[in-house]
């Protein structure tokens, strides 16, 4: 059992768990541009992140009451509509947050954000479960100062506490309530604003932040997910989308590929899928893929997860049981014979699969570029390749994600996300 410094912690939202820049500078331009009012000439808008927005707009960009309340209307509409899902969840932050719950700490949130975008916040990014309480304004006109917000914060009995925030406002309230202040140095207030206020401590960023609240407590196991479907499924598309969305989850990504993913395995990458060599024998292609994929699993992906990290692998050893055991006709045991070696007990733990028809892959990719030694064979090895992928499915039904993969590209991302995030975290809410 370890011992964490504190027993109750409390974070701010905005510049500590998210980066809430670019959502609330858009919203906040949006009700600027709508009451026909420009910003103090100089001033940086990321100046309004933090403070309740009634006194964003009187005391810092000088409306008077009547118009700060139109103002409120607009940005209220816009960012409901656009502005919180331009957040993201700085990286680290999850595994923070589950090391302090499962170590039996306190933890609360004490945002001057009102209640509706503060739980919407939550709730999209999954993050509600992991608090035993949340304090916020009750309305954007309404203002609780940051002392009384985290005085509600606090649990009724503590032995030491602390309240992690990136501006003095959070700082000042942590002290007034006699606990330690810990600056997030990382959000939108600066080092020096942090220490002139007060912090206790200040840390650089989110893994700073983890060894000094969870100090030698072992970071949880990652995860191992990989995406798979036939040449011309859309599949390098939707990883990168994927790699994207969950990178703003706040998921810390290892993004990697086979054959590939490190010097040795991409030096037989090239190998395999040159045209140079099609004279390649079956047996001497699927052992080559098991070698680069021995040397992928030892040097990046058993390191990545044991770090705590999301590994996003495009392609794993499925698809050398498709492709050598089904279109190369080696046989699915035989394959996976080859392969144990290579894979060990590091089979993904949820992998995503492209449902798309051979024929309709095979137009797709023949329209896009040159292909490789793999993608020129004949519609009969990609016909049994799809055959055997549906087989493994079949056979491990837990494991896969299928989406269909015949939809338009924002579909099959939006489809894509939900099925991977249900598996990840079944608390987000979208």
């Amino acid at each position: 059992m370890y011992t964490f410094p504190y027993d109750a912690v409390l974070f701010d939202l905005d510049g500590t768990l998210t980066n809430s820049e670019q959502g609330i500078i858009c919203s906040m331009r949006y009700a600027l541009d709508q009451m026909g009012v420009e910003a103090p000439a100089g001033l940086d808008l990321r100046c309004v992140i933090g403070p309740p927005l009634m006194d964003s707009l009187t005391g810092i960009l000088g409306l008077s009451g009547e118009e700060a309340h139109e103002a409120i209307g607009h940005y209220v509409k816009h960012f409901n509509r656009e502005g919180m899902y331009l957040y993201s969840v700085y990286p680290n932050i999850r595994s923070i947050l589950k090391m302090l719950r499962d170590g039996g700490v306190y933890v609360a949130l004490a945002t001057s954000k009102p209640v509706q975008p503060a739980m919407a916040i939550l709730n999209h990014f999954g993050l509600t479960h992991f608090f035993n309480r949340i304090i916020t304004e009750e309305d954007n006109e309404r203002v609780v100062n940051k002392p009384e917000l985290i005085r509600r914060a606090l649990p009724e009995h503590y032995r030491h506490a602390a309240m992690v925030g990136d501006r003095f406002y959070d700082i000042e309230g942590a002290l007034e309530n006699h606990i330690d202040a810990i600056g997030a140095g990382y959000g939108f207030g600066s080092e020096d604003e942090l220490l002139k206020a007060g912090a206790t401590h200040v840390v650089p960023d989110t893994e700073s932040l983890r060894a000094f609240l969870c100090p030698g407590a072992p970071v949880p196991r990652g995860f191992f997910l990989s995406v798979e479907g036939l040449d011309g499924s859309g599949k390098t598309t939707q990883v990168d989308r994927l790699e994207q969305s969950l990178r703003e989850y706040g998921f810390s990504v290892l993004r990697t590929r086979e054959p590939g993913g490190c010097p040795i395995s991409e030096e037989i990458r090239h190998t395999i899928l040159t045209t140079d060599h099609m004279e390649m024998c079956p047996s001497c292609e699927a052992l080559l893929y098991a070698a680069a994929r021995a040397q992928h699993v030892h040097e990046v992906i058993r390191p990545a997860v044991e770090r705590g990290m999301l590994v996003l692998c495009d392609r794993f050893v499925d698809s050398s049981v498709a492709y050598q055991g089904g279109g190369r006709e080696l046989g699915a045991d035989t394959v996976c014979q080859i392969n144990a070696p290579a894979v060990g007990d590091m089979l993904p733990d949820a992998t995503v699969y492209l449902e798309v028809d051979y024929r309709r892959a095979l137009n797709r990719r023949h329209n896009a570029s040159s292909l490789d030694r793999i993608e020129v064979e004949s519609g009969a090895f990609h016909a049994r390749v799809q055959e055997t992928y549906e087989k493994i499915i079949r056979s491990d039904p837990k494991r896969f994600l299928v989406v269909d993969g015949e939809q338009d590209v924002d579909t099959v991302a939006a489809d894509v996300l939900d099925a991977v995030l249900s598996r990840l975290e079944p608390e987000i809410e979208d």
